[in-house]
């Protein structure tokens, strides 16, 4: 079987040996009824690390956050997205479907949240006005952007000056603290929820934890009943996705190095314009000054060259290191996208 070297997303990652081993030992029982010691360990830990009182665990980042917003608003709220954010463009209008709640979408440059914008976009008290009851951060940001302790902090005070919560998708949380070089609880003090997938960078095979108060993920828990989202002996999963947690947060500056080496790689190379500097986590994005037929035929054509890659995407292709990918494997990548465009 030929093996691909896999650039298109960190979700492709796939689970280490010692996950493989632990889900074949993992002592299990029925998580509806709270008795999979497995998972209890996992929210357990999820807690402590995240820095909250309690956890859930979820199938998903998109389950994980429409849990929280549902669990947070009710029926014709608003809650105050950017328009870049997972929760508005790629999490299919769930928003409106199971919660019921409006989307108001600001435009930040570069993604980063601007707290005066969001503090003016807050509702005031009008019969004719949804009702703000919930601000939506993001970090890392989908376009590989980290978001300054700061912004956050200026962000969530914002919310707590109008008594409204913060929910923060970090989906990428462990790579932007890795990023920052600050301990991931720096980052969850500015947020009242997060989410935090394990099956990304992490290689977990499934998984994200929702945290926050004990009472929060109480009402939580039972919204992902509502979903469907009950799970049986899910100490199956939950075994790898507690190593991810507990181990592999320490290897992400490797991704964020090799994704430097290729962004400067790239840099290098004919009719690519890539900016290293830009790089500040394990994604690269770039340009590519040809032809869009050459463009489009791209991902098929380095796909038989035994790499897959993403489509061009609003102008720009992205590359994504992961625990996968080696340095070898980027040389090699870049040899054939350098044969694809001669």
């Amino acid at each position: 079987m030929m093996r691909y070297i896999d650039l298109r997303s960190d979700t492709v990652t796939q689970p280490t040996e010692e996950m493989r081993q632990a889900m074949l030992e993992a002592p299990v029982g029925d998580d509806v009824y709270m008795d999979d010691p497995t998972v209890n360990r996992l929210e357990e830990e999820g807690a402590r690390i995240l820095g909250k009182e309690a956890a859930l665990y979820l199938s998903s980042g998109t389950q994980s956050n429409q849990v929280a917003v549902m669990t947070w608003c009710k029926r014709g709220d608003e809650i105050i997205v950017s328009d870049g954010c997972h929760i508005y463009e790629h999490e299919v209008g769930a928003v409106a479907v199971l919660a019921g709640a409006n989307m108001r979408t600001l435009h930040f440059e570069g993604g980063i949240p601007d707290a005066s914008m969001i503090e003016k976009a807050i509702r005031g008290v009008d019969i004719h006005f949804p009702e703000t009851t919930l601000i939506c951060m993001e970090n890392a940001l989908s376009n590989g952007r980290v978001v300054p302790l700061s912004v956050m902090k200026e962000v969530y005070q914002v919310a707590q000056r109008h008594h409204i919560p913060v929910h923060l998708d970090g989906a990428r949380v462990f790579n932007a603290a890795a990023s920052l070089g600050v301990d991931v609880k720096e980052i969850t003090q500015y947020a009242d929820s997060v989410s935090c997938c394990l099956s990304k960078g992490l290689c977990a095979p499934i998984g994200t934890l929702l945290a926050g108060s004990r009472e929060f993920i109480q009402r939580a828990r039972k919204n992902r009943k509502m979903l469907g989202g009950g799970m049986r002996q899910a100490g199956v999963i939950a075994a790898p996705a507690l190593i991810a947690l507990t181990k592999m947060p320490a290897r992400l500056k490797e991704d964020h190095e090799n994704a430097r080496y290729m962004a400067q790689k790239l840099s290098a190379m004919e009719g690519i314009c890539c900016d290293p500097q830009s790089v500040e986590i394990n994604m690269v994005f770039f340009t590519i000054d040809r032809p869009q037929s050459l463009r489009d035929n791209l991902p098929q054509a380095m796909l038989q060259k035994g790499v897959k890659i993403c489509p061009e995407d609003q102008g720009h292709f992205r590359f994504v290191t992961n625990n996968d990918i080696s340095r070898e494997d980027i040389d090699q990548a870049l040899a054939a996208l350098q044969e694809c465009l001669n």
